[in-house]
């Protein structure tokens, strides 16, 4: 199949997910609508996250940061307007931030990229606590005004169906393509005359931006936060864990990893709320160890051959 007609199957396949999505809300109990709203809330961050650092090989830790931001940004503006002009604006400031970010740190690689990242979501949470400690005298934010839970499913499924719709286009253009040559050999990449400065900043910028959004369309569940809630770095660590479990480098690995992972998680916590922790932390070096293309490396293929092969041992035993 040519490009043009596995963009047409992907789109296709997309748009058929987010139909049956659309239609949960009308006949699932709440416990399930919340259930899938977790899950598209992994799906559009880990799919964004996947589109620059799986093709980059940037390992960023920094998911945390720009959900904060658009936490934040929300449960500022949403009172003085409209809900999907806070939502932009949350993504707008967040990817504004990952440009200054990136311009700082992106010339670094591996462990000193995430560790960096990691130091300054931190330094984000920390001087966000202190402004407000010192400037307003609290710390956190009461929501007041709060959109009806309709329209935040709504948005939250715009934005994961946005992220994966995006992810299918930039995956097929020059831009990914630049993307890919970064990961494989960045060096020879900018030898071959690709701005490699320029496509670092603008693939992180777009990442950041998708969390920003749904960190702000994802603030109106509490009706309080505050900078430890928001910049939670279990959110950017779920956030890669969900990614490198589906494959980071594939397009729809994420959103498998996500439904499965939100499935898991809340099993887990149902269940065995001790193990919880233990579990994930298991969960990804078995999949390290024994899947390190992630679940979308699996095949029905693999899955064929290994059913003929049972049923030619089985055979055997019984004959033999």
């Amino acid at each position: 199949m040519n490009d043009r007609t596995l963009l047409t199957r992907d789109l296709l396949v997309l748009f058929a997910l987010a139909g049956w999505a659309l239609a949960i809300p009308h006949y699932g109990s709440e416990f399930v609508l919340s259930l899938t709203l977790t899950c598209l809330m992994y799906i559009a961050l880990s799919s964004s996250w996947s589109l620059f650092c799986g093709t980059t090989r940037y390992l960023s830790l920094a998911t945390a940061a720009f959900f904060g931001i658009g936490a934040y940004t929300s449960a500022l503006v949403l009172e003085q307007s409209s809900w999907l002009s806070a939502v932009g604006l949350g993504a707008l400031i967040a990817a504004a931030v990952a440009v200054v970010m990136g311009a700082a740190v992106l010339h670094l690689r591996g462990t000193y990229f995430a560790v960096l990242t990691f130091g300054m979501t931190e330094l984000i949470r920390h001087a966000i606590t202190y402004f407000e400690k010192q400037v307003t005298g609290t710390v956190g934010r009461v929501l007041v005004v709060v959109p009806e839970g309709d329209t935040v499913y709504l948005t939250v499924l715009a934005l994961a169906v946005l992220a994966l719709a995006t992810s299918i286009v930039v995956r097929r253009s020059r831009f990914g393509l630049a993307l890919v040559g970064i990961g494989a050999d960045e060096q020879r990449a900018q030898t071959l005359g690709v701005n490699t400065r320029l496509v670092k900043i603008g693939g992180f910028a777009l990442t950041a931006a998708f969390a920003g959004a749904v960190g702000a369309a994802m603030s109106v569940r509490w009706t309080y936060i505050d900078p430890t809630t928001v910049f939670n770095p279990f959110i950017g660590f779920q956030t890669v864990l969900i990614a490198l479990i589906g494959g980071a480098a594939t397009l729809w690995g994420p959103l498998i990893a996500a439904i499965v992972f939100s499935l898991l998680a809340e099993t887990l916590r149902l269940q065995l709320p001790q193990l919880y922790m233990m579990s994930l932390g298991l969960l990804l070096i078995l999949c390290v160890l024994y899947l390190p293309g992630g679940l979308a490396s699996l095949r029905w293929s693999t899955f064929g051959g290994w059913w003929r092969d049972s049923r030619g041992w089985w055979k055997e035993q019984r004959h033999g």
